[in-house]
């Protein structure tokens, strides 16, 4: 890295051979050292770093203050990764005379800060920054990067929580490991390895994926294989919480838009379908890279270059239509991209807390990571700084964190690991967690011949009666996972054409639920006379028979089978616990499930389809000796009566 800007026309001389010694004045009058120094030169520009450096300390040797042997060897030195020495070497060039190069402290403050040595590139930061002929460009430059020394220097002060760990051998290599995904169970991790290639001196980026064994170590990874891997280069992944769908970016491929984009495949069992390009308006001509899904599918969050944005690249959001096409990518805006590049976007599977990373904000001088959240209004708030040691004066990427909120995973090339890029998780400190998300997780099968099913799932908020998560088990093997951010209750749906409908209700009011998830067989039953399914999402105010609101979208799913099924009649049954007369409870029973039957005629179903009926506690599904016995005997249930 050469900051030595007023020596151009030096080596363009010596490129030319001229006598340079001819053409400019030197802070040294002895021949050996200009010599010695000159020869240093050439061996510098063809990046010969250790004959230059030979050259520049023989010079040094002969004249102690030869200016332009200190600065050269200064940046020999940052070139060869040996920041301590190359920041002596600037400190003797202001020892010997500060002002002989105009940008000494402002060379001297950068390479500081790259040594994290933040205090000090405050000093001389700001012992440029009173000099009056600067480069406007510079100056701002210099300007940003005194923030950021200022920040750093409080941020080593007022470090995080900060303990990694390696995941092991069985993930990490001698090769780079990066860009870790995990499923919402933490069963499953998905990462990009970049690998020799057998033969040749490049390398192959591929998908490999690991499975968490019963101790809790991660097994043997293996790769991803056909389709998705291929003989070009495949990387920065992102799943769907349920780990059926993942996007990945491509780049220079037969077909692409630009140089790179963003590719999708569908998990179908145990194989994925050949990946397809999202083609427009999600990738242009430019370059779409990083993609992050959300938990459900619908928005995916991007990083590109394209030439709407604030900067070197912004992050961008689409969400999938029903129809399912991408909706015109929309620039996150002035709360969240600058000037500078914003990438590696991470949306938690709580749809609202974002992670990214940044060289336009104050940081610690590289690509930091930062958090932000998004506001009730759909707005973002104000992006936070992860802070010092998970930021640190290098580039950061790829964070991810898991469901819970509480553990994170990235990449580093510290110092213990198995050799250049490996993947470490660590706990992320309280400030910086997102809602903490659950989920419930199963299989549907059919209920006579055990069969996989495919079904649809619907996720409802109890208290706005609206759908937040849909999703469909997988056709091959019925398996199903879908994310419960914590905080709200919610009623969760299974259909499927020709079967009666399955519900239940998850209430997640407590932080506690998210490490309590859900494990369900849902076991689907034909439509057939006889078979009853107990409405688990309608609710009543205690000893009364109005519906609650939190009943919506139950009463909702009821309406749509009924239309969806015309030739179908059903009784629906009320049902009570045996505490109190029987007699009060028989009318309250025959109350509640009157109450359904006014509501689906009052939306256009036929008296002759419905019947209702009230008893009691006469057909128990529990015990009456427990709580939790008393709550599912009190039910509201239908009962196929006729299918014509």
């Amino acid at each position: 890295m050469n900051y030595l800007k007023n020596l151009v026309l030096l080596a363009i001389a010596l490129m030319a051979g001229l006598s340079v010694h001819a053409q400019m004045k030197y802070s040294t009058s002895s021949g050996k050292a200009i010599k010695l120094f000159e020869e240093g030169l050439r061996f510098y520009d063809n990046k010969l770093n250790k004959e230059a450096e030979d050259r520049f300390l023989k010079a040094i040797k002969v004249d102690g203050n030869f200016i332009e042997a200190h600065i050269l060897l200064g940046d020999t030195y940052f070139d060869q990764g040996r920041k301590q020495d190359a920041i002596a070497m600037y400190k003797k060039v202001v020892e010997i005379d500060d002002a002989f190069f105009a940008n000494t402290y402002f060379q001297l403050a950068q390479m500081q800060m790259a040594a994290g040595e933040y205090a000090d590139a405050v000093v001389h930061f700001k012992k440029f920054l009173v000099r009056k002929r600067i480069n406007p460009q510079t100056r701002s430059k210099a300007e940003q990067q005194l923030r950021n020394s200022e920040f750093g220097s409080w941020a080593i002060e007022h470090p995080v929580p900060f303990s990694p760990a390696n995941v092991g051998p069985k993930v990490n290599t001698p090769e780079f490991e990066y860009f870790p995904v995990l499923t919402a169970d933490g069963q499953t991790l998905v990462f990009t390895r970049n690998r020799r290639r057998e033969q040749g001196m490049d390398y192959q980026e591929d998908f490999y994926i690991s499975l968490l064994s019963g101790d809790g170590q991660w097994g043997e990874a293996m790769n991803l294989g056909d389709p998705i891997n291929t003989d070009d280069n495949e990387g920065a992944q992102t799943m769907t919480a349920d780990g059926q769908q993942l996007f990945f970016t491509g780049c220079n491929r037969r077909g692409g838009l630009g140089s790179c984009d963003i590719y999708r495949s569908l998990r179908e069992g145990r194989s994925w379908s050949r990946p397809e390009n999202l083609g427009g308006p999600v990738n242009s001509n430019k370059w779409e890279s990083q993609p992050s899904i959300s938990s459900d599918g619908k928005t995916l969050y991007f990083a590109s270059n394209r030439a709407e944005g604030k900067g070197g690249s912004d992050i961008w959001v689409t969400n999938l239509t029903p129809n399912g096409a991408w909706t015109e990518p929309r620039n996150l805006g002035d709360s969240i991209n600058t000037e500078g590049a914003e990438e590696t976007p991470f949306i938690h599977p709580d749809g609202r807390t974002l992670y990214f990373t940044s060289d336009g904000r104050v940081g610690l001088g590289g690509k930091d990571f930062y958090v932000v959240r998004m506001k009730e209004n759909g707005t973002w708030g104000t992006p936070k700084n992860l802070g010092y040691p998970i930021n640190t004066w290098q580039d950061e990427m790829g964070l991810f964190v898991d469901a819970s909120g509480a553990l994170a995973y990235f990449a580093s090339d510290r110092e213990g690991g198995l050799g250049n890029l490996d993947i470490y998780s660590f706990p992320l400190y309280e400030e910086a967690r997102p809602i903490p998300v659950t989920y419930v997780k199963g299989i549907v099968k059919d209920i006579n011949d055990k069969r996989p099913l495919s079904a649809k799932f619907e996720l409802i908020d109890l208290s706005t009666s609206k759908t937040v998560i849909e999703s469909r088990s997988d056709r091959v093997t019925g398996d199903f996972l879908v994310c419960l951010p914590v905080d709200r209750d919610y009623a969760l749906n299974v259909s499927k054409d020709g079967y009666l409908f399955y519900s239940e209700n998850f209430s997640l009011k407590e932080r506690a639920s998210v490490n309590k998830p859900f494990t369900m067989n849902v076991e689907l039953q034909p439509i057939e006379f006889g078979k009853t399914v107990v409405l688990r999402n309608i609710f009543f105010a205690t000893a009364s028979f109005d519906l609650k609101p939190e009943s919506t979208a139950e009463l909702v799913k009821l309406l749509a089978f009924m239309n969806e099924n015309p030739k179908v009649a059903i009784e629906i049954g009320g049902h009570t616990d045996n505490i109190g007369q029987r007699s009060d409870n028989q009318v309250l029973s025959e109350n509640r499930a009157k109450a359904v039957f006014i509501y689906l005629k009052d939306n256009g179903v036929a008296d002759a389809r419905m019947t209702f009926k009230g008893y009691a506690d006469t057909v128990p599904i529990d015990t009456n000796d427990s709580v939790e016995g008393r709550a599912n005997n009190r039910r509201t249930e239908f009962t196929v009566r006729e299918r014509k």
